[in-house]
């Protein structure tokens, strides 16, 4: 049995319908480096011996494993869709819209240009304000990393982050009050080899 489209939209809570969302996985699929089948051909015989030494697997992935793009364009299409606008964020938070502009600029919330202007991913607010500590978090954060990368830290359990017995999200730790300064250092790691 094939569960609907639709339902398993629904189901996550996205307020989009079948055919916008796959427009937006298409559009997030177009934006990623396409498909390489043969890796090793993008470097030289010199840089392939070096690579394979320090046992970095260059072959073609094979017909049945799984491509690794296909997570990100999922998640990159759900960010698309989740993130507010301008005047959603600033009617949110009870700003007027230039006060949101003026903390994009600052580096004092995240948001990407798109067709339809700026959008900011929805994991930066609470129902009706900013997320607490959320100005220390992002000062802290490496500022070359993408905003799906950012959008993965701050909503994914982080084992240095417990609440009772069960790590939590570095937005859910925020919420519940926990140590900002806590959440900055972690931050500050975001795309460093560990």
């Amino acid at each position: 049995m094939t569960v609907p489209l639709e339902t398993v939209l629904a189901k996550a809570g996205l307020k989009v319908t079948a055919q916008e969302f796959l427009s937006l996985v298409e559009d997030a699929a177009k934006r990623l480096t396409p498909a390489q089948p043969d890796p090793a051909a993008r470097f030289t015989d010199n840089d392939r011996t070096v690579l394979t030494e320090v046992g970095l697997d260059l072959e073609p992935l094979d017909e049945d494993e799984e491509d690794p793009r296909a997570r990100t364009v999922a998640e990159q299409a759900v960010l698309r869709d989740t993130a507010l606008s301008v005047s959603q964020a600033a009617e949110r938070i009870g700003v007027d819209s230039s006060r949101i502009r003026h903390r994009v600029a600052s580096h004092r919330l995240i948001g990407w240009k798109d067709r339809g202007g700026w959008r900011l991913p929805a994991w930066q607010f609470t129902d009706a304000d900013v997320l607490p500590g959320l100005e220390t978090v992002l000062a802290a954060m490496p500022s070359d990393q993408p905003t799906l990368v950012l959008a993965n830290f701050m909503t994914t359990p982080q084992e240095d982050l417990e609440l009772g017995d069960r790590p939590v999200s570095p937005r859910e730790w925020l919420m519940a009050g926990g140590s900002i300064r806590r959440v900055a250092e972690l931050a500050s790691a975001v795309g460093t080899p560990m």
